[in-house]
């Protein structure tokens, strides 16, 4: 099934076409941010400069502490009466990135998501849940107007109660779901322990967060639906950008709407087809917040054969990070942000681990962290409220509920050269 067949099966040449126009049109966009005049500058690049996509390579990388440096708007393109909405993702510091969007981006957008719900089969007849945040982050929104765009019947019951959740599914007779494997994996053993049949559902869309073939058959079989992987970041609108098509094998990227390249992460290189590297995206449909050879840090590669369904080029799923980020339950945490948080608290020392269980299914994160005695009593009382009020400021910051010890002095690691403070206990992803 197709939502627009003519712009997902077009022609290699015609594609190419289609994306330098795009490409001229986004430089002249970015050309209205100050950053860009000053990179594009710098590197001696005028928008006439780009006559091919090869091109490109001339222009350096957007990397994601030039938009943190941006903080709130240096990116935005467009007057702020343009930006229709503000949608934010994890920063380091405390400080988030911001991505805005006009009108035109979150058409733009929820066209995508609807492209990709088409693809595998969802119509205007199936009824979707929609079991992720509707906060800041762009999981929630992005699915939900694309689910209305194609007309299906939409439930926004976003995250936790897990039993109610449960309950709508069957009263409802929900067909398709959105959330994240760790949680579908989580709602799967709640409803046996409910003893309860989710004998509607069909289709479950899955993303935010790494998962493996075993824990596809193990969902498939727990939920009796057939399990679908979703690419996106917020930074190029959100969900949407690449998507599993009934093959299954790889994840369709929409090259009329975003220029791909990998590279090598050490160098900056390019590197062939079939060769691992980081994905590098140059979006070419957004108008309030265009980015440039955006290194999103995302570790895949450009599968080589074409598809049977007759579209471009797939990446294969994610398969790591170039750099620190984490994913726990959906949300990108970067060790540094933790670090802000304690060098913030004095009666915490600067020395601190980072646990990553999985347990029953779901990610836990727990934080060890010494005491600073110049600043603590040592009083039991006393222990206990800074326990809380570490817990409270990680949360706070991460939007993220960790379990927190408090150690002596001394009894963490220390480290010669780079210190490895992050321990991921997680196995089978």
């Amino acid at each position: 099934m197709f939502w627009d067949k003519k712009i997902e099966t077009l022609k290699p040449t015609e594609l190419k076409e289609l994306q330098l126009k795009r490409l001229k049109k986004t430089l002249n966009q970015a050309h209205n941010v100050g950053f860009y005049q000053n990179l594009l500058a710098g590197a001696g690049i005028k928008p006439a400069s780009i006559k091919t996509l090869e091109d490109i390579r001339k222009i350096p990388f957007t990397k994601k502490q030039d938009l943190r440096s941006g903080y709130p708007f240096g990116f935005f393109a467009v007057p702020m009466k343009k930006i229709v909405r503000i949608h934010t993702t994890s920063g380091t510091t405390g400080k988030p990135t911001v991505v805005g969007y006009t009108r035109n981006d979150l058409d733009a957008w929820s066209d995508l998501i609807a492209r990709n719900m088409t693809m595998v089969g969802i119509t205007e007849d199936d009824v979707f849940q929609n079991m992720v945040n509707y906060g800041m982050f762009t999981g929630g929104l992005g699915f939900h107007y694309g689910a209305e765009k194609i007309g299906m019947t939409v439930i926004p019951s976003a995250t936790g109660n897990t039993k109610r959740q449960i309950e709508m599914i069957q009263d409802f007779n929900v067909t398709t779901i959105h959330c994240t494997p760790s949680y579908a994996m989580h709602l799967s053993e709640v409803a046996e322990e409910m003893g309860a049949g989710l004998e509607t559902l069909k289709t479950a869309i899955f993303g935010a967060e790494p998962w493996s073939e075993s824990t596809r058959k193990t969902l498939e079989d727990r939920l009796g639906v057939t399990a679908y992987d979703s690419y996106g970041m917020s930074e190029l609108f959100g969900p949407g950008v690449a998507f599993e098509c009934p093959e299954r094998d790889g994840l369709h990227i929409w090259h009329d709407s975003y220029l791909v390249e990998i590279i090598d992460p050490l160098n900056g290189e390019p590197v062939a087809d079939g060769e691992r590297g980081e994905l590098v995206v140059t979006p070419l449909v957004k108008e309030a917040m265009p980015l440039l050879r955006y290194r999103t840090g995302d570790v895949t590669m450009l599968m080589e054969d074409g598809c049977l369904c007759r579209r471009g080029k797939k990446i294969t799923r994610i398969t790591g990070r170039s750099d620190d980020m984490l994913v726990i339950r959906g949300i990108n945490v970067f060790p540094s942000q933790i670090e802000h948080v304690l060098l913030g608290i004095p009666e915490v020392g600067n020395q601190f681990m980072v646990y990553i269980d999985r347990i029953n299914h779901l990610d836990e994160m727990t934080v060890d962290v010494e005491i600073n005695r110049e600043h603590f009593s040592g009083e039991l009382s006393d222990l206990a409220r800074l326990q809380k009020k570490v817990v409270k400021e990680l949360r706070d910051a991460l939007e993220l509920r960790t379990t927190v010890k408090l150690v002596e002095p001394g009894s963490l690691p220390r480290f010669e050269g780079k210190a490895k403070r992050v321990i991921d206990r997680r196995e089978g992803l």
